[in-house]
């Protein structure tokens, strides 16, 4: 039996005797029914506790008495969570289980105006595995997209660079051949400015085609 003392829950400090403590590990959409057998049929105003990733602690349901209906805080419905007792054993139900029930259960009575736990219950809803595989599938597909993206800005501006060179040694050429009429050359600014800016419009033209693939790949893992 270990004994420790538990702040947060409410105004009052909270006594636990721990005589039994459980880990439980189920998949995301399955069932579970918690149990505390540790308290007599004359308990008054028994209840759950979960305590999750937080500091306080969060009252789930009570009974007035073993025999009494089950009343449910805020926060908790019937649809998902239903209390139950034979008066010798309490249960806790928690159907579909998702990954936010994941936490500390625990269950006692009020006894002498103190609250006193019994058992508590470490509950772990593992991570749905079709979310990992789709955080993995985008993941791969964004530094897929990145290296496509690179590779083809790689190769535009080869593309580039030669057709620049290619208008370099023709000018070179005509200069040669004609240099004794260089007042019928035509401006060179021109002839580069065309090139840059047919550049510059099929990087962009690429890299917002990619970017909206990335987007509905998003979309569609998510």
């Amino acid at each position: 039996i270990s004994n420790f003392t538990l702040t947060g829950v409410a105004p009052c400090w909270i006594s636990v005797s721990l005589a039994q403590f459980y880990t439980v590990t189920v998949e995301p959409g399955q069932e579970i029914t918690l149990q505390c057998s540790n308290f007599s049929s004359f308990a008054t105003h028994i209840f759950w506790f979960r305590l999750a990733d937080r500091l306080n602690a969060s009252r789930i349901s009570f009974m007035p008495t073993a025999n009494s209906r089950a009343t449910f805080c805020d926060g908790f419905q019937d649809t998902k969570f239903n209390m139950t007792s034979n008066t010798s054993v309490l249960f806790l139900e928690i159907k579909q289980l998702d990954p936010s029930d994941s936490g500390l259960y625990f269950c006692g009575e009020l006894h002498m105006g103190r609250p006193s736990v019994f058992t508590a219950t470490y509950l772990k809803v593992q991570e749905d595995g079709l979310t990992n595989l789709s955080t993995v599938i985008l993941g791969s597909l964004t530094v897929f997209l990145l290296l496509v993206i690179i590779g083809l800005v790689v190769s535009i501006r080869k593309l580039h660079t030669g057709i620049y060179n290619a208008e370099s040694d023709a000018m070179n050429y005509a200069a040669l051949s004609f240099h004794t009429r260089t007042n019928m050359r035509r401006p060179a600014p021109q002839r580069e400015l065309e090139p840059n800016v047919l550049y510059a419009h099929k990087v962009k033209a690429i890299i917002f085609l990619l970017f909206s693939v990335c987007r509905v790949v998003y979309s569609w893992c998510m």
